[in-house]
């Protein structure tokens, strides 16, 4: 059991462990050719149940420049695919990822997981500490696939090329689908100033995810009234169930975040970005359809929040695009003096204009992206990066990163003395 502490930043609900394998086109090439896939197979609706139809997936997306995460049949087809590659063992999970941004300008954070292993023992960082619901050590780990703009990939009889990078995730991570609220999470969230919700997404039962809002909303009777309730959508793999987890939390939801992968699979259809018409008409319909009070969307282009209480978050939108350019072009190794450099980068001249137009025409509240020029971008985990920075503007967090950020100056300059 961790100890309470005032202004807690308490992140949940699961901590994943990846799989992050090194893009290599030629590899996916000849599992292309050895598997017979041809370009009209092409789907990223199809089950998941071998290694031919994972590869499949991965194609589908990379040939429209998408990203997604989708259940695989078992952890051995994710354990087949990634022994094709050179792979990196990290920590993934919206909770987790945004508390490694955090830890990077000195914000501890407390996170809620639901699985543990001799993995998440040695990376998690030391700030972190930890409320969980596991009872004995599993591994079920999340293949991460981040591919580059402009790759290609020889099919059996053709071949596709990415019009932009992405990230896809792939798992079946039983301890996440099952997702057990510890029994101590109602004691942590008493000192809290903010709780990050997030995880749902990889359930598949209803009714037992029914019992876990019933469990979560227990716990959440502890927040103090004024702690900051944020909820990242994530990409539901049975999408009907997002709508019972809203019905339940919505009203507790002061933030209420997603991608543009998530927007368009709502809307419906494709968005174009950076046009202001389809931008406003998508923004307009999905909030009528999740009609939270602040409604953020994050893209590689903008980040915009629309509702009643969006003003108040300006600030958190500004920390946010900040914090995952820097992830972009750094990865984990990025610090507080990256963010810094970020800052002075040029901002992207379509979202800005985008950004302008929602405000003018919507009053929404928003901030254009980045222009980040990186051989080496890092896909995976911006969105968590993103809430992590959003995260780092309320107050509890500003503060103490500005004493962590002062005390490393007078450090540096008790040094150069």
């Amino acid at each position: 059991m961790t100890d309470v502490m005032a202004e807690d930043l308490v992140l949940g609900l699961g901590g994943t462990v990846d799989y992050e394998i090194r893009w290599d086109a030629a590899v996916l090439s000849a599992l292309a050719q050895e598997h017979g896939i041809r370009r009209d197979e092409l789907t990223t609706t199809t089950p998941i149940i071998d290694e031919r139809s994972l590869v499949i997936t991965v194609l589908a997306f990379l040939a429209t420049g998408g990203g997604g995460e989708r259940f695989v049949l078992s952890s051995r087809i994710v354990e087949q695919f990634a022994a094709h590659f050179d792979k990196e063992i990290t920590l993934g999970g919206t909770g987790v990822r945004a508390g490694i941004a955090l830890d990077r300008i000195g914000v501890p954070t407390v996170q809620h997981l639901v699985s543990i292993d001799d993995n998440v023992r040695r990376l998690l960082p030391a700030t972190m500490r930890v409320v969980s619901s596991a009872t004995r050590d599993t591994l079920d780990p999340h293949l991460i696939v981040q591919y580059p703009e402009g790759t290609t990939v020889h099919l059996a009889d053709a071949a596709v090329t990415a019009p932009a990078s992405n990230r896809l995730i792939f798992a079946n991570d039983a301890p996440n689908r099952e997702m057990a609220i510890a029994e101590g999470l109602g004691e942590v969230l008493e000192g809290a100033a903010a709780f990050l919700i997030s995880g749902f997404n990889t359930m598949q039962d209803a009714d037992l995810l029914a019992r876990r809002l019933d469990d979560l909303d227990a716990a959440m009777g502890h927040l103090p009234a004024d702690a900051l309730v944020y909820y990242e959508d994530a990409g539901f793999y049975q999408r009907e169930l997002s709508a019972l987890v809203r019905a339940r939390l919505l009203e507790r939801i002061d933030v209420y975040g997603m991608n543009e992968d998530e927007l368009q699979e709502y809307f419906g259809r494709p968005v174009d970005l950076l046009s202001p018409d389809d931008v406003a008409a998508a923004l307009a319909e999905v909030h009528v359809l999740i009609p939270a009070r602040t409604l953020v969307v994050h893209t590689k282009y903008w980040a915009i929040a629309v509702g009643p209480a969006a003003a108040a978050h300006r600030a958190g939108l500004d920390s946010a695009v900040r914090t995952a350019a820097t992830r972009y072009r750094l990865g984990d190794a990025c610090t507080a003096a990256d963010l810094d450099e970020t800052a002075r980068l040029p901002r992207h001249a379509g979202g800005a204009a985008v950004v302008a137009a929602l405000r003018e025409r919507l009053g929404t509240i928003g901030v254009p992206a980045f222009v980040v020029d990186t051989a080496h971008p890092t896909t995976i985990g911006l969105g968590d990066t993103f809430v992590g920075g959003f995260l780092a503007a309320v107050p509890a967090a500003a503060r103490t990163a500005t004493g962590v950020a002062l005390e490393r100056a007078l450090d540096a300059a008790a040094t150069a003395s």
